[in-house]
Formats: C-alpha cells, sequence, structure tokens
C-alpha cells in the first residue's frame, strides 16, 4: 500500500473514532427566575462562545435520599383560602400542588394552637381529662381539615404530613399558661396519648401524618406566643419512656418521630442527647431545623455534625419565613433587594448582631436550600403558605412574609418571587432522589444536583451576582452551555438517557 493510501487511511480511522465519542446531546430544559422579570421563564440553550463556569456533574456520587419540599398548612392559611373566591383558592392550590405548579411533596401543620391561629385553643380542653375522653380536632375542621383534603385531591403523586405541638393544654403545665413552662411530669403519658389520638382522628378524615416533632421550639421564643420548654435530656427522656412506648403499644411505631425543631446553632447538644444510646436513639427517626439563628449562615458545621452522628436518621428543615416584616405587596424588586430585616435586627444580643445583617428575600431562601442539600439535609419546609397583606392573621402580632399574600376583600392573589424559587427545588428533585456529586470551578455560582429514580438530573443554581455568567455543564462526555441572567436562580432539567 502507497504511503498516500496508509496516509488516507489512518485519517478515515480517526474520523470514525472521533465519531464514535460523541453522543447526541440529550434535550434538556432550563428554567430561570431572575430580578429582571423572569418568572420560571424557559430559557435556551446559550450560543456564546464564552465560558466563565464549569459545572462537573457525577452522578455515581451519591448522598442523600431527599424526602421532600414543601410548606406548612396553617389555620391562618386555611382561614385566607376560605375568604378567597372559589376561582382563586383553586388556583392556590394547583400553584402548591399541581402538577403544573410546585408540587410540594413535604408538609406541615400544627397539633393545638400556634401564633398563626385565629387564637388559643386545644383539643384537650377538660382539665384533668388524662385519658382524653373528650379529645376533639373540631377546632381544625372549618378551616385545616378542608384545606388539606382539598390539596391532597389535587396532588397526583401525594404528599407527607409532619404535625408539630406548639404547646400542651395549660393545664398539663407547671406554669398553667399557654406561652412557656414545662409539661409536668404526671402528664407524660397523657401527653404522649395525645399524639396518637391526633393520628387516629385526623385518619378518621382520610388524612395520614407521616410524622411528629416533638415540640416546636423547644428552646422556647420569650414571652410570645404559644410554647413550652425541654431540655435536651428531658425530651430524649419523654420520648423514650412515654411517647416512642405509646406509638408502639398502639401499633403506630411506623410514624416518624423527628427531635429538637428549633434553630442550628445549638443543634449538637441535641443530637448527642438524642442519640446519646440506643434505647434512645431507636425511637428517634430524625432530627427537625429552623433556620432562625441567622439570615446569612447556614452552619454548615452543625449539620455536618448531626449527620455523622446519626447517619442513617432524617435531618429535616421543618420551618423557615421572612419574619418580623409586613409583606411588600406586588413589588416584586424588594424580594431581590437588600431591605429585609429578621428579629434579630432588632432584638438579637449585641455579639449576635453580626448574624442578622439586611438581606435579599430570595437569596437566603435559594442560598439556604442549597447550602442545607449539600449538608446532608433531605426535607426542606417553608413556613405559611398563604398570608394576607399584613402577614398574618396571627393572634399575636407576630407578622412574616408567606410566598402566596392575598387580599381578601379584594380576591386578589400575589405570587411573590418566593413562590417561583421554592418550585425551582420542589418541582423537579422528587422524593427518593439522591443528592450526587458535582465540581464546579466557580464558587460564586452556587449549585446543587440530585438524580431522581427516574434517572433525570436536576441542577440548581443561584447566582447572586449583578453580571451575567455563562457556564457548562459536563455530564460523561456530553456538555450543556447556558447563559444565566445577573440576580437569578435556575433549574437545569437533564432526562434520563435513553
Amino acid at each position: 500500500m502507497s504511503r498516500k493510501w496508509e496516509h488516507l487511511v489512518w485519517i478515515v480511522l480517526l474520523l470514525m473514532a472521533s465519531c464514535a465519542k460523541k453522543k447526541d446531546m440529550r434535550t434538556f430544559e432550563v428554567f430561570e427566575t431572575a430580578a429582571n422579570g423572569n418568572k420560571f421563564e424557559k430559557i435556551a440553550p446559550s450560543t456564546s462562545n464564552t465560558v466563565d463556569a464549569t459545572i462537573k456533574l457525577f452522578p455515581d456520587q451519591k448522598y442523600q435520599t431527599i424526602t421532600g419540599f414543601g410548606g406548612a398548612f396553617t389555620e391562618a392559611s386555611a382561614h385566607l383560602l376560605n375568604q378567597l373566591g372559589q376561582d382563586n383558592r383553586k388556583k392556590i392550590l394547583e400553584a402548591y400542588f399541581g402538577s403544573e405548579g410546585a408540587q410540594y411533596s413535604l408538609t406541615r401543620t400544627h397539633m393545638n394552637s400556634c401564633d398563626f391561629s385565629l387564637g388559643n385553643y386545644s383539643y384537650a380542653p377538660v382539665e384533668g381529662d388524662v385519658n382524653l375522653q373528650h379529645f376533639s380536632i373540631d377546632e381544625d375542621r372549618d378551616d385545616l381539615i378542608p384545606m388539606i383534603k382539598e390539596a391532597m385531591a389535587i396532588s397526583s403523586e401525594g404528599f407527607k404530613i409532619i404535625a408539630s405541638p406548639w404547646t400542651a393544654p395549660p393545664w398539663m403545665k407547671d406554669n398553667k399558661q399557654w406561652v412557656g413552662g414545662k409539661l409536668l411530669p404526671e402528664y407524660y403519658d397523657t401527653w404522649a396519648l395525645f399524639f396518637s389520638k391526633y393520628v387516629d382522628a385526623y385518619k378518621e378524615e382520610g388524612i395520614d401524618i407521616w410524622g411528629f416533632t416533638v415540640e416546636n421550639e423547644p428552646l422556647g421564643n420569650g414571652n410570645n406566643w404559644e410554647s413550652m420548654h425541654f431540655a435536651p435530656n428531658e425530651m430524649s427522656f419523654f420520648v423514650q419512656n412515654h411517647l416512642g412506648p405509646k406509638l408502639k403499644e398502639l401499633e403506630k411505631e411506623n410514624i416518624k418521630i423527628l427531635g429538637y425543631d428549633q434553630n442550628r446553632e445549638h443543634l449538637q447538644e441535641w443530637v448527642d442527647a438524642m442519640y446519646g444510646d440506643n434505647q434512645s436513639a431507636n425511637y428517634f427517626s430524625g432530627t427537625a431545623i429552623h433556620w432562625y439563628a441567622s439570615t446569612y449562615e447556614i452552619f454548615p458545621e452543625a449539620l455536618q455534625y448531626a449527620h455523622e452522628k446519626a447517619p442513617d436518621k432524617y435531618l429535616i428543615q421543618t420551618e423557615a419565613c421572612v419574619d418580623a416584616e409586613v409583606p411588600k405587596w406586588k413589588d416584586d424588586a424588594w424580594y431581590w433587594s437588600k431591605e429585609a430585616t429578621d428579629w434579630g435586627w432588632d432584638w438579637a444580643p449585641e455579639d449576635q448582631k453580626y448574624l442578622h445583617p439586611k438581606y435579599v428575600p430570595v437569596y437566603r431562601y435559594a442560598r439556604d436550600i442549597i447550602g442545607c442539600l449539600n449538608n446532608w439535609v433531605d426535607g426542606w419546609v417553608d413556613w405559611n403558605m398563604v398570608l394576607d397583606r399584613q402577614g398574618g392573621p396571627n393572634w399575636f402580632g407576630n407578622w412574616c412574609v408567606a410566598p402566596v399574600i392575598v387580599d381578601t376583600e379584594k380576591d386578589e392573589v400575589y405570587y411573590t418571587p418566593l413562590y417561583y424559587t421554592l418550585m425551582h427545588f420542589s418541582r423537579f428533585i422528587r422524593p427518593g432522589a439522591h443528592r450526587i456529586g458535582f465540581k464546579n470551578s466557580d464558587g460564586t455560582l452556587l449549585t446543587t444536583a440530585a438524580q431522581n429514580t427516574d434517572g433525570s438530573i436536576i441542577v440548581v443554581l443561584l447566582n447572586q451576582g449583578n453580571s451575567k455568567k455563562t457556564y457548562e455543564l459536563v455530564l460523561g462526555d456530553e456538555t450543556m452551555k447556558i447563559e444565566m441572567q445577573a440576580q437569578a436562580l435556575q433549574t437545569v432539567v437533564i432526562p434520563a438517557e435513553n
């Protein structure tokens, strides 16, 4: 064979090898919410020749299994839905639970009243009723139960419900008050029975309770709304000797028990108590946390410690909101601006003020969810789904912001940028997904990634900068180039391989 023909053969072989390495790029989708006005808009692939960041995905690196994302059913939200016209009521519930909406998969509700109730109430109002013969959930029948049942009818895949008490009825407590105090030891068994009665009562309504937190904010909240105090060892004692055995005795041991349920800065001492010995650890299914200790710090070391202490247990963020603020009505720009303050802006001790600077609401939500996922949290639940223009109703006047704000007098609804922010995670990262590994060349482009049970890969990114960025996603031998606006959140959906 002549040199000329040898040369041509080698060219052909090289071209064939090169073609063999290439695959057709999967048809991926990109959704963006940004300060420029985009609200979950579908974005076309980038044609730019520049690349500001490269993110490599590693599906074989699997971390925690995702439990879900969602928000809370409160009496305040349910009451407001009842004041709206039927069209808007249904649209809101479709927006949260429908197949074209956020598809919430993990939710929370309160047992007895909370600050976002219309007033104080208990399912066990009769003093001395130690066997709870007068237990009744009638207080929930007008508002809460109809909201939950309508959401269940809309949701195609269903959702889990975590129930949390803010306090036992005052007659069970040492101070006989709705606020503060401790559960009297002589009522430990009665209070454990209360949880079982609640499960049965809701079951009769066709509503299954997936899990409990033992007590909302056991460290207390000052002299404000409903509360009841537990120290870490006290809660562990109650669960180990009363709540856990009672649920087992009544054949409800499948109900998950989540301990703690407050801010992350005290997480270490709580998981040490909860998982300190096998007897206690066997009854706890996991740990619940809130975000109110800081407007920017996610406390990654505390989250990692909690995971390492009990790697087979749930670690669920059960409450977060823009607190101590009256909602801004139809003002998207505010949610993208560094103007929000929280309780700590005014009330934190001087040595903790630095944890509570002004912040951008959208950034705080997206940054926290991404940070939580990247540090072993498997579920993330927002607070009220719906509030009014005052940030209530709230019997104490503890105003907050919700993703959806309503004006009941005018029958108007405002879907804030926070609603779309949550949807970037909840709609596509489904229960059973695994967080997966990635390598990001740009640390300012906050990123997390997960793979669903159907094989699809979901990547969520936050650009807090004032400039556009073009990044490439690398998955094996496939590369996807995407442009992202300044001040933007994106979700990339990569379908499973055929």
